[in-house]
């Protein structure tokens, strides 16, 4: 109990700095932007895309449809089993920018799916791979930044959005 004690204080220390920066009202409103990319119109435009061009058949959207079926259960079990407040609930006297969708914040599902796309988006299209990964890791730092997440809260999101993606390609491209 001691280390997540100290890993949650650490969480908060990190997360009171940065929205306490300077900064921090600058990069609200580009994050406000970054994190509606994560909201999930896109990855239905990529499924919806992909289904249009190549139909069922096509490997990529096997893939993605395996490793959404996964993520999407896993990430739900997490957060309602582990039920972590956002910080807007476990810090006095803060507000959030935005209003969240649900009530708890660990693992960050935004985060998840957006390095779980960038994964999945790069194996099929390696020369975007390291634009795919800036944007996923924007979608979680931008979490943060409006207030709805703690860091770890997307570090284990894009460690759950990684790992699905693997696991879902070794399961398909065997």
């Amino acid at each position: 109990m001691k280390l997540l004690y100290s890993i949650h204080k650490y969480d908060v220390s990190l997360f009171t700095w940065l929205i306490n920066a300077r900064m921090h009202s600058a990069l609200t409103k580009i994050c406000r932007y970054i994190s509606k990319t994560g909201d999930g119109p896109l990855y239905v435009a990529v499924i919806g895309l992909l289904y249009w061009h190549e139909g069922l058949e096509s490997p990529f959207l096997q893939v993605i449809l395996l490793a959404f079926l996964i993520e999407r259960p896993i990430y739900f079990v997490l957060k309602n089993g582990l039920k972590r407040n956002r910080p807007q609930a476990a810090l006095q006297n803060f507000r959030s920018t935005i209003t969240p969708s649900d009530t708890f914040s660990f693992p960050s599902g935004h985060t998840s799916a957006a390095f779980m796309m960038a994964t999945l988006l790069g194996f099929y299209l390696p020369p975007l791979m390291v634009l795919l990964y800036c944007w996923a890791a924007l979608v979680g730092f931008s979490r943060v930044v409006l207030g709805v997440h703690f860091p770890t809260d997307t570090l284990v999101g894009a460690i759950l959005g990684i790992v699905t993606a693997l696991f879902s390609l070794g399961q398909l491209l065997i």
